[in-house]
């Protein structure tokens, strides 16, 4: 019973007053291989991306990463704490798009693909027409 007091009491106060704007959740995306998992995180044109073993999920640090979003190969910098960033004005439009990581380190090289949702920021018309 104290457990479910203390998840509703958080719950209320993460929740923000009732009918208060709830910030957007941050676009998020998941590919998985047979041995490897990616998820990508989104803020604004940038991504965060953290690949890692599916089997113990140690993070894979050695790698060249390229992303394939909208068709287009943007290729990824390797950041301090093991993770990969990208940078491209292609991450700030709005709908689904198919995200690829081809993911290469030693002589193997694999792709795990996955589906990016970035939804429409608010106040932006649908139809600017």
């Amino acid at each position: 019973m104290r457990r479910l007091l203390t998840c509703s009491a958080l719950a209320a106060l993460t929740a923000g007053p009732l009918g208060a704007d709830t910030p957007a959740l941050t676009p998020r995306v998941e590919a998985r291989s047979k041995d490897l998992l990616a998820v990508g995180l989104v803020h604004d044109d940038k991504m965060s991306i953290r690949v890692s073993h599916v089997i113990d999920n140690a993070p894979v640090r050695d790698a060249v990463v390229t992303v394939v979003l909208r068709g287009t190969a943007h290729p990824t910098t390797a950041e301090t704490d093991g993770s990969y960033a990208l940078e491209t004005k292609d991450l700030a439009l709005a709908g689904a798009a198919a995200v690829e990581f081809q993911v290469s380190r030693g002589g193997a090289r694999e792709t795990l693909k996955g589906t990016l949702d970035i939804a429409q920021a608010a106040g932006d018309p649908e139809d600017r027409n």
